[in-house]
């Protein structure tokens, strides 16, 4: 079978990591680099040695027009996403949207639809989602027993964002995580936030939130968000009855370790309390994401791990946690 065609849509951080995976992956050929800036095409060029067969466009829509296109792979920001999803599908091209997906669940719904209708693959870029530490989280979980709680902490000192609150910016992650360990959604979110860096002349955006995430079963994790906090957190742990996971990023020797033990049932003191570092496999998370991105397009079939419907639910819970930050922390239950 021949290389996927695809053309890139924006190069910034982010695209610029894709456009590496890209042009590395035997079953792709960028046919074109799309961003509206000239400069950063120029730089892009120089930085990976382009030759003239890939296109360096400015406007996405003239990358639609690229005869024998097949593909999209979409990094600009979240507020350009429905033109150009709308626009790719309609064209009968699979798509790859950096996450997430639109900013509000009826818009990334119809997106969905708009996929069905055509038979072509929406695929989000949920990045964790391939993270070797994660899927090994998940096989290691069963080991600890019943899952009681989880709390998580993404925290850095910079960068302040003034598109969007910390909650938008970060917290998708750690709820797709959460997500996947417990293959269950939250049935009711809450939020609450400070703002405390935004310039007066701008719409106050919350730069610290902490959040909530009830799950049914009882399952309840607290999340913790920050743009001003002195100490860099990359944080997930699942509390359970015979210990705990704990993926802690800022640990790059032992990122993913099992704090076994149990509590005596009449003192209530721990016992055969043993930490395991568990083993994780060398990949880079972004290059089996975009393995398995070309295996959905090979095959027709959505992913099972980041579908478009996957990233509909995520942006679901996001807008239902900015209900909740609105209103000073009112519990608001979700219905998918």
């Amino acid at each position: 079978m021949g290389q996927i065609q695809l053309a890139l849509m924006g190069v910034g951080r982010w695209g610029t990591h894709l456009l590496r995976n890209f042009l590395a992956h035997p079953q792709i050929q960028v046919r074109a680099v799309v961003d509206p800036f000239a400069e950063q095409l120029a730089a892009t060029a120089e930085k990976f040695n382009l030759d003239g067969s890939i296109g360096l466009l400015e406007r996405w829509e003239d990358a639609l027009e690229i005869e024998g296109l097949e593909a999209v792979a979409i990094a600009t920001p979240a507020t350009t996403h429905q033109a150009i999803v709308t626009a790719a599908l309609q064209r009968q091209l699979h798509v790859l949207c950096e996450k997430p997906l639109t900013l509000t669940a009826a818009t990334s719904a119809d997106l969905c639809r708009l996929a069905q209708q055509q038979n072509q693959q929406l695929f989000i870029d949920h990045t964790y989602l391939f993270h070797p530490a994660v899927s090994t989280a998940k096989e290691n979980l069963v080991r600890l027993g019943p899952p009681r709680y989880g709390y998580a902490a993404r925290t850095n000192l910079g960068p302040v964002r003034h598109d969007v609150d910390a909650l938008w910016d970060l917290a998708i992650h750690d709820i797709a995580i959460f997500n996947h360990w417990l293959n269950a959604v939250p049935s009711r979110v809450q939020a609450q936030g400070l703002n405390w860096l935004q310039r007066p002349d701008r719409p106050p955006l919350a730069d610290v939130v902490w959040c909530r995430l009830h799950y049914p079963g009882g399952f309840e994790a607290t999340i913790h968000l920050c743009w001003a906090n002195p100490h860099k957190q990359r944080q997930l742990s699942v509390v359970c009855d015979r210990g705990s996971l704990i993926f802690d990023e800022m640990q790059p020797d032992a990122p993913l370790t099992l704090q076994m033990g149990q509590l005596a049932s009449d003192t209530f003191q721990p016992q055969a309390l043993n930490t395991l570092a568990l083993e994780i496999p060398q990949q880079e998370p972004l290059a089996t994401m975009c393995d398995q991105f070309v295996h959905s397009v090979l095959t027709n079939q959505p992913s099972p791990l980041s579908s478009g419907t996957v990233g509909t639910t995520l942006v679901a819970i996001l807008e239902a946690l900015s209900q909740s930050l609105g209103q000073d922390g009112t519990w608001v239950d979700l219905a998918y």
